[in-house]
């Protein structure tokens, strides 16, 4: 667990697609309302250019948050394959001479779903050692490989990397800045002003978690993947607005339509 001189790394995981699956396989991929912790640390370790068979001992004792500061909406994107040759499609498996066997019983359309985040917008906080924290920082300024959002396909806007803070992961949560995009700050603005705070949902590792989630990376390695469990606890977090000149007065109260939108 993190101590009182961990640095937290702050990251800002925004782009026009997010996909952070934890269980799905085959057919139907999902995505979880927030980036996962295999998610993160798989992006931290692509930075520093970790092969997927390397070791992520290291990484296993990062202390993760995330506020929601735009959550963005899901996005289900329906796929259709067949051969433009009328003929059954493949499967996996191969025959003696290596090529891939034809679908039994013959299969002539295979169907995807595959599912996403759109213009969502996380804050990330990572706490962990000193030393650590620096190199991954370093890497992300200069990242090794490509960095994705859950998927290759899902390309990160800029910036990545917020900087470095000081504190628990909780209290850097509490004091950055709300990292909405404009449209969903100008939405906010015309419905309650411009209040000095926004309450945000936030998600923070802790051993006493009444939630238990399963995305702790044992091992990238495309052959044995595996992935472990920890516990989380749910929260929510008044963090500053960062408007110009934000009306002191403005009391927004306890609404429970906020979330819709309404």
């Amino acid at each position: 667990m993190p101590t009182d001189h961990d640095q937290v790394l702050l990251l800002r995981l925004a782009g026009p697609l997010q996909s952070w699956g934890d269980q799905s396989t085959f057919n139907r991929r999902e995505t979880r309302p927030e980036p996962t912790k295999s998610g993160v640390l798989g992006l931290l370790a692509a930075a520093e250019g970790r092969r997927r068979e390397a070791p992520l001992d290291d990484l296993h004792g990062l202390t993760m948050g995330v506020r929601v500061d735009q959550p963005g909406t899901l996005l289900r994107d329906y796929h259709t394959v067949s051969d433009y040759r009328g003929v059954p499609l493949r499967q996996a498996g191969v025959n003696a001479r290596g090529e891939q066997k034809p679908t039994s019983p013959k299969k002539y359309t295979h169907i995807t779903q595959r599912f996403y985040l759109q213009d969502a917008v996380f804050v990330v906080a990572v706490a962990g050692p000193d030393a650590l924290i620096d190199s991954l920082a370093a890497a992300l300024r200069r990242p090794a490989f490509p960095l994705a959002l859950g998927r290759r396909s899902c390309v990160p806007t800029q910036p990545i990397l917020l900087g470095l803070r000081t504190g628990s992961v909780l209290e850097v949560l509490q004091q950055e800045t709300w990292q909405a995009g404009p449209a969903a700050r100008a939405a906010f603005q015309r419905r309650a002003g411009e209040p000095a705070r926004i309450d945000l949902a936030v998600t923070i590792d802790a051993q006493d978690g009444d939630d238990v989630i399963n995305d702790v990376p044992e091992s990238f390695d495309p052959r044995s993947r595996r992935f472990s469990s920890r516990r989380v606890r749910h929260l929510w977090v008044s963090a500053p607005t960062g408007f110009s000149d934000p009306d002191p007065t403005t009391d927004q109260g306890h609404d429970p339509f906020a979330l819709l939108g309404w």
